[in-house]
């Protein structure tokens, strides 16, 4: 996940004053752009009141239209870091933090609101639904973690991708149980020093995954405009062998991740 304050790593701090040392400060225009950066990530939180208030309504036409929004949420997260390094956002605007924006942006659309969709759509076995508590105080957690993304380009232990997980269980007959055990184990393993990929980053890996997810855009695309308003998407076979085809990305996703991580042990023991 890509955000505004990370791709304005590596500038100066202003001087006092919000001008940098020797230099004057930012144009009109570069603030106002500044701050149009800063607008376009805010509209992932007009996307999460919009979930918020689909999730309460509840149904399979409101969860339709949660995995949408989360869809469009995703896309200018992946998108605005790219806008900020473009503005040099930290120099544009040295009063805000375009990173804890971010944090508070994402934590609601990868974390707590797909969450929120498990409970409320019956994924898990009644009665079990605060027990999902776990998987939101791991991602707490995890969001809080200094070194969550690792100097060689991964993120560092599961990185909270919850409204994959929450798509994937609604549209595949997952029974109950075993959705809520897949959860309990996600989060715990934010907790475990593996590493995950991160495409945005360099080296050949995430590259290739880059490329990959480009192309899982398509059927993920055609899923979601698939989901059907009036009934469960399990119920219809055709958008069940969809979802089937479009989780290769993921299940790809987490065995190069685990790869990566078995190597990176391996390597790790090898040198002790």
């Amino acid at each position: 996940m890509q955000d505004v304050g990370e791709a304005a790593g590596g500038v100066r701090s202003p001087a006092p004053g919000g001008v940098a040392a020797g230099r004057e400060g930012p144009s009109n225009l570069r603030r106002f752009l500044g701050w149009c950066v800063h607008f376009y990530t805010a509209t992932g939180l007009i996307a999460a009141a919009i979930m918020a208030a689909l999730l309460l309504e509840g149904g399979p036409a409101a969860y339709r239209w949660c995995f949408l929004l989360m869809a469009i949420a995703t896309i200018v997260d992946a998108t605005d870091g790219t806008l900020a390094r473009a503005v040099r956002i930290k120099e544009a605007v040295p009063g805000f933090d375009g990173r804890r924006l971010d944090d508070i942006v994402d934590f609601l659309n990868y974390t707590f609101l797909p969450i929120l969709l498990i409970g409320r759509a019956g994924l898990v076995p009644a009665g079990t639904e605060p027990w999902l508590v776990v998987a939101m105080l791991a991602s707490l957690y995890g969001f809080c973690q200094v070194d969550i993304k690792t100097p060689d380009g991964y993120f560092l232990g599961f990185p909270s991708l919850w409204n994959v997980v929450a798509l994937y269980l609604y549209v595949l007959p997952v029974p109950p149980w075993a959705a809520l055990a897949i959860v309990l184990v996600l989060a715990l393993f934010t907790f475990v020093p593996s590493k995950y990929l991160y495409p945005s980053q360099p080296g050949t890996l995430n590259v290739v995954s880059t490329i990959l997810g480009a192309i899982w855009v398509i059927p993920l695309g055609y899923l979601l405009w698939s989901l059907p308003a009036d009934s469960s998407p399990r119920d219809d076979p055709r958008v069940v062998r969809l979802a089937l085809v479009s989780f290769t990305y993921p299940l790809y996703y987490v065995v190069a991740s685990w790869v990566v991580t078995a190597v990176h042990w391996s390597r790790s023991t090898a040198g002790a």
